[in-house]
């Protein structure tokens, strides 16, 4: 919301949700005096932030103020199309969004980002850290009837190390061993302390059932996954919408709140926005700022604004592509860093709503603060491209996804001009998502392409992996020895002072050595129907629709 819009408002009331764990009171109906349409969610991963709503308009609604029973049709609009269902391979964000919804893992994250126990009761470690031992919920069973047990926690390990059908195989490949004590007893073992052992857990370990696996094997699983969480894979038609069901004898009472979740792929904002006022989708994300002010009539919708922990970036590629280009002089990548006019991108594509980065590390992660954004200076961009013998430029190959982020094809347009008038020609392709995302693993993108990477955790250790792992990581085009070296210390010290220290030296480090064109960190808007009630989005974009469900009006 702009400031003229905001000082034209009448009232402004703030509301303060608080969500009981307890159990839910009788259902029962009011009249509610207010409909929100502007939400502002102020997102945290340490601390508890309430949540607050911005109240605008009076409308005068009937909702009923605790959930029913299971019921009702969720229709939720994915920007894109997943890639896959199994957790191990998911490429994206939406992929993870749509996945997460069928597994549970030991551990999970809850909503002020503290990690407690899931299908994992409990856990105990060892004095040097090195020996987690896992006590299992009992009851608990598959979509297909089959009881959890430790034998399947040792095959999600297992199946998720495969690096011929795993983007993630690291991310198993932090547990040293994972033994069977009992059926529902596991001890998990590492080479060291491993810190980020939980949040891995938490975010790839989705727990898949080891009979079922190993009779259809990963491409077998994809076309029909089994989980132990609320919902059930019903059936997935490609590139018209994905369809789950509730299910019926998930370990969480009252959950789920829908008996249907329906995901369907929208690569077009505005058609994501059409299919919103149509009535036809209840949750549109990744809306430009536009978009959302231009629903601010719609008193059957809610609006939620919130900054997001993702880092937006033109990578450079030295391991396939790029090697032997340009790219390869730190003073270019410095150059192409001063050339980019990143807070006019954002005024002009963005409204204002976002913030230039300053490294790879968010804004509130641990050791944010250390360096300051490189400035717009095309001048010194120039000088420095002279000073690495480029002073007529160069040119270079560049890609960027379709339809993936909001406006990001018009941002990749705006870095190629703003690079040609510094004399480097990018010869820019859109390419689509899908296809992109395949090919950035295959690490078969041009020396130049754009993405962005979202983190969970409060620091930003996945992010830094995840993009700048080498051959190890599966989305990485960049392999620097000084880089490798700090993030190896990083994923074995415990310390958060340590590890604080550590993130410093690295994004100075990465100031003077940059591997990426730093751009952004966004602020995302989206829509939600009026009687879609707990929805709860993350800093991260994650969501998870277990809790969620629908109003009666």
């Amino acid at each position: 919301m702009n400031r003229k819009l905001t000082l034209a408002l009448a009232a402004i009331m703030v509301v303060t949700l608080l969500v009981s764990c307890g159990p839910a009171p009788t259902p029962a109906t009011v009249v509610q005096t207010a409909a929100p349409v502007v939400q502002t969610v102020q997102v945290a991963q340490t601390v508890e932030v309430p949540v607050t709503q911005e109240v605008v308009k009076e409308v005068p609604v009937t909702v009923t103020v605790a959930p029913p029973a299971t019921s009702g049709t969720l229709r939720v609009a994915l920007t894109d199309e997943p890639n896959s269902l199994y957790q191990p391979k998911t490429a994206d964000m939406m992929a993870d969004i749509a996945a997460s919804q069928l597994y549970d893992s030991l551990v999970w994250q809850d909503d002020n980002g503290k990690i407690v126990p899931d299908l994992a009761e409990s856990w105990d470690v060892s004095p040097d850290g090195t020996a987690y031992t896992f006590h299992l919920r009992h009851g608990v069973v598959f979509h297909n009837g089959q009881p959890f047990t430790a034998d399947d926690v040792i095959a999600t390990w297992q199946w998720g190390q495969k690096k011929d059908s795993s983007a993630w195989p690291d991310r198993f490949s932090v547990a040293k061993t994972v033994e069977k004590i009992d059926d529902y007893t596991v001890k998990v073992t590492t080479d060291g302390p491993k810190p980020e052992l939980l949040n891995d857990m938490q975010r790839f370990w989705s727990i898949i059932p080891a009979q079922y696996m190993a009779q259809v094997g990963v491409s077998g699983f994809e076309q029909h996954p089994i989980g132990t969480g609320p919902f059930e894979f019903v059936e997935w038609v490609k590139g018209d919408h994905i369809t789950y069901k509730a299910n019926p004898n998930y370990w969480r009472p009252g959950q789920p709140g829908v008996s249907t979740l329906i995901f369907r792929p929208i690569p077009e904002s505005a058609t994501r926005v059409a299919a919103l006022q149509t009535n036809e989708i209840d949750i549109v994300t990744r809306l430009s700022s536009d978009e959302a002010q231009s629903l601010l009539g719609d008193t059957d919708v809610r609006l939620i604004q919130y900054p997001v922990d993702r880092i937006y970036y033109i990578a450079f590629n030295n391991m396939t592509t790029g090697v032997g280009q340009p790219t390869m002089d730190p003073k270019v990548r410095q150059a192409m860093n001063y050339a980019v006019d990143v807070d006019g991108i954002i005024k002009a594509l963005f409204s204002g709503y976002g913030k230039r980065a300053a490294g790879f590390v968010t804004t509130g992660e641990l050791g944010y603060g250390t360096v300051k954004p490189f400035t717009y200076d095309p001048a010194k961009a120039k000088q420095l491209l002279a000073d690495a013998g480029y002073p007529n430029g160069f040119t270079m190959d560049m890609a960027c996804p379709a339809g993936a982020y909001p406006s990001f094809e018009e941002v990749c347009d705006a870095v190629q001009g703003y690079l040609g008038k510094v004399g480097i020609t990018a010869n820019l392709k859109i390419e689509e998502s899908a296809q992109y995302w395949d090919l950035e693993a295959k690490k078969q993108l041009p020396p130049l392409f754009g993405d962005s990477w979202a983190d969970e955790t409060n620091e930003a250790y996945d992010r830094l992996y995840g993009a700048l792992g080498g051959t190890d990581a599966e989305y990485s085009s960049w392999s620097d020895p000084q880089i490798l070296s700090q993030l190896k210390a990083l994923s074995s010290e415990v310390n958060a002072d340590k590890r604080t220290v550590m993130y410093q030296k690295l994004q100075a480090y990465m100031h003077d050595n940059p591997p990426f064109i730093y751009l952004y960190e966004p602020m995302t808007f989206e829509a939600v129907r009026a009687n879609v009630q707990n929805y709860l989005p993350r800093s991260s974009e994650m969501v998870y629709y277990n809790s969620t469900w629908l109003a009666q009006k």
